[in-house]
């Protein structure tokens, strides 16, 4: 590799070199797991059928409920802590170490327990621990994943993820080979996952010398006091995540849940683009909290870019639905169909909130978050019990669509009080070209062209029409990227 190209992505050499650096590992990173995930998951939910990619999305729903308290924000903690000062890293490694691993064996613990009581079908109490196992250990390669973002090493993390996710896809698709069967599949992950958590840690292995001395009693009171905020948000997020295909499984039965599964993993996947392009724009919040006006520019700029991206996502997602869940999962997954086009009416308010969650963040009116956090929770199991009996999977996504929508202008009411900002900026443009888009792909499916083509043309047909509309979100990504190109070859 060319020392320059080298320095470029592997060295923090200056304040703009270390942004672009970290957001091109962010994005790559996370598109490439989640990418190497998916093929696993459509592997694994063709070979297991409804029946048993239900009972492992049924058990992993549980589990990730379970497990948000073995970190319950202490992994952001430490981040935030140790970046304000490097020095004291050692010892938030240490505490934050032990107080993660007696939460894990106290959830593991529970899940013995209560497993037996809890859920009635003898398969998933039977997988529950494993993947209760998983999942936890996931949490701690994220923790050694937080000590890199305090280092602005973003590549560490992304280097990691990517390897995770190679050996959970080579670990998981050999043990269905041996066996079809959800165990199989939560034993390839626990592999994959038990690997990742060893190489997220490798880096900072020397920590691990002087673990007893640098474990400080007096520190564990302020990160179990500074982690609730993160803890309440995580909880949020995976019970949000999580109770919806838990209460399919109480009121449908297994193979409904695998429907809704399999729709929803798709559907997780795309939001992992909002994740990180709110994570771009938070350096410059944080930095323009004292010049509102400034602070509402780059919100709405943040917001325009969300509008753009997700625009077409629930057009497609909703007009696609049918032959995107067949081609994935096979036919038999058509069941899902009504739910992904459900669901692909959460992407504008998750694109949207997730802007808006980070800009309360950088306004440090975090503890605002806290009612958004019992709205959502609450929000979520009242709307899923009022729908799912009467419209089932169907009902369970448009509870998230409802419940979504209504802790987003949650959000955007806090910010308002804070700062004047559009949130539809340029949306008459937008709606232009998904019109254009709409016909276009409505002409292609009439004409049978396979999905795959209908996907380029409808693109074609949005930006295009956007680009010479000098739509400026589009305007400025394109700006933006020539900008990092001409710079690359100056290099």
């Amino acid at each position: 590799m060319p020392d320059k190209i080298k320095n470029l992505l592997f060295s923090n050499t200056s304040q703009k070199q270390t942004m672009a650096k970290n957001t091109f590992w962010l994005f790559s990173g996370s598109i490439i797991a989640r990418i190497l995930k998916a093929i696993l998951l459509i592997y694994a939910a063709r070979v297991l059928g409804a029946d048993g990619w239900g009972l492992f999305s049924y058990a992993f729903s549980l589990a990730a409920l379970f497990t948000t308290f073995i970190d319950f924000g202490v992994n952001g903690v430490i981040t935030r802590e140790s970046s304000r000062d490097l020095s004291s890293q050692q010892k938030y490694f240490a505490t934050g170490l032990l107080i993660k691993t007696i939460m894990f064996a106290a959830v593991m613990v529970i899940v013995f327990i209560a497993a037996p009581v809890l859920v009635t079908d003898p398969r998933v109490a039977a997988l529950l621990p494993i993947v209760v196992f998983m999942v936890g250990l996931d949490s701690f390669r994220d923790f050694g994943n937080s000590l890199a973002r305090a280092w602005e090493r973003m590549e560490l993390e992304a280097i990691v993820q990517i390897f995770t996710n190679i050996m959970i896809l080579a670990a998981g698709v050999a043990m269905l080979m041996l066996a079809k069967t959800p165990q199989s599949l939560a034993i390839g992950y626990l592999i994959g996952v038990g690997a990742g958590m060893i190489a997220s840690f490798y880096p900072f292995r020397r920590y691990f010398k002087n673990i007893r001395s640098a474990f400080s009693t007096k520190l564990i009171k302020p990160i179990l006091i500074a982690s609730w905020p993160f803890g309440m948000m995580g909880l949020m997020g995976a019970i949000m995540l999580n109770t919806d295909t838990v209460m399919v499984g109480w009121f449908r039965d297994i193979a409904a849940v695998g429907y809704y599964g399999a729709a929803q993993r798709i559907i997780q996947i795309i939001y992992i683009v909002p994740a990180i392009m709110a994570t771009v724009f938070f350096p410059s919040m944080a930095r323009l909290i004292g010049d509102k006006e400034r602070f509402a520019r780059v919100l709405e700029r943040g917001l325009s870019l969300m509008t753009l991206l997700a625009v077409p996502l629930t057009v497609g997602g909703v007009v696609l639905a049918h032959p995107i869940m067949t081609i994935l999962y096979g036919a038999t997954y058509d069941a899902g169909a009504g739910a992904f086009r459900a669901l692909s009416l959460t992407f504008l308010p998750v694109f949207l909130s997730a802007m808006f969650g980070n800009a309360v963040f950088s306004l440090n009116h975090e503890k605002k978050l806290f009612i958004y956090v019992i709205l959502g929770i609450a929000g979520n199991f009242v709307f899923n019990l009022a729908l799912i009996p009467w419209l089932g999977i169907t009902g369970a996504a448009l509870s998230t669509v409802i419940n979504q929508s209504i802790i987003t202008l949650y959000l955007m009411w806090i910010l308002q009080k804070e700062a004047r900002f559009t949130v539809l900026h340029q949306i008459e443009k937008i709606i232009i070209a998904t019109l254009v888009m709409g016909a276009v792909i409505a002409a292609a499916k009439v004409a049978n062209i396979n999905l795959y083509g209908i996907i380029v043309l409808g693109m074609l047909a949005y930006f295009i029409p956007l680009y010479f509309a000098k739509e400026e979100a589009l305007t400025e990504i394109w700006e933006m990227t020539k900008r990092q190109f001409s710079a690359l070859r100056a290099k």
